[in-house]
């Protein structure tokens, strides 16, 4: 309580005192420009996805764009230590993407390299998957992705840098017959997520779909 008092919870977008277990107040909530995708038909995520990989479904919560709200969350998210931001982006999506009797097998969230996971102190994505999981029923792999080699983040590259990488990732072990959720933070080239779904896809009879909390295109 006195922490609460000391350092009181406030809002990513106008620093207004909010109530400790939200991320933006009413007002900055309203100006958080969702994507409104549709999960199962074409939009801007499936149709690059589908230039690089075959992609089942696909989906994105919000747009990030420059000086933008949900840019702001975004960072919160990854560089301000505020893990319990991805159970709040978490219920964000539930409120908006419906399975319905599609429901992929499994949950897959993209890893950082160890050397980035010790400097940070937890992967950004854990909490916001096992939220997702929780709710949807559907069993998540946070260890199935294994990440060879340490990259710069794709979101802090001018698009001009952001290159295709190859070897970047590999699976943990073998999957065969599953339909696999990819999930990630921002897309931007599509590179990454490409490189995994690769990996999944080259074992037998093998599906996947995306799922990112933000687009940049």
């Amino acid at each position: 309580m006195i922490l609460d008092l000391l350092f009181p919870n406030r809002c990513v977008g106008c620093n207004r005192i909010i109530e400790a277990d939200i991320l933006v107040c009413g007002l900055c909530y309203s100006h958080i420009n969702f994507t409104h995708y549709d999960y199962f038909n074409n939009n801007p995520v499936k149709e690059k996805c589908n230039l690089l990989f075959p992609a089942e479904n696909a989906y994105a919560l919000m747009q990030f764009e420059e000086e933008s709200l949900s840019r702001k969350v975004i960072h919160e998210l990854k560089y301000k230590s505020r893990e319990k931001t991805g159970k709040i982006l978490a219920e964000w999506v539930t409120e908006r993407l419906d399975f319905k009797d599609l429901k992929p097998d499994l949950f897959a969230s993209v890893p950082l390299h160890p050397k980035k996971l010790r400097k940070r102190g937890y992967n950004q994505l854990h909490l916001f998957t096992e939220t997702l999981s929780q709710f949807y029923k559907i069993p998540f792999d946070h260890n199935l992705i294994k990440r060879n080699h340490n990259t710069r983040a794709q979101a802090l590259k001018d698009k001009k840098h952001r290159i295709e990488s190859s070897n970047i990732f590999s699976l943990s072990q073998p999957v065969s017959g599953k339909h696999i959720l990819i999930i990630d933070d921002v897309f931007t080239t599509g590179n990454t997520v490409s490189s995994i779904a690769w990996e999944i896809l080259n074992a037998d009879s093998n599906k996947v779909s995306i799922l990112v909390i933000a687009v940049d295109l």
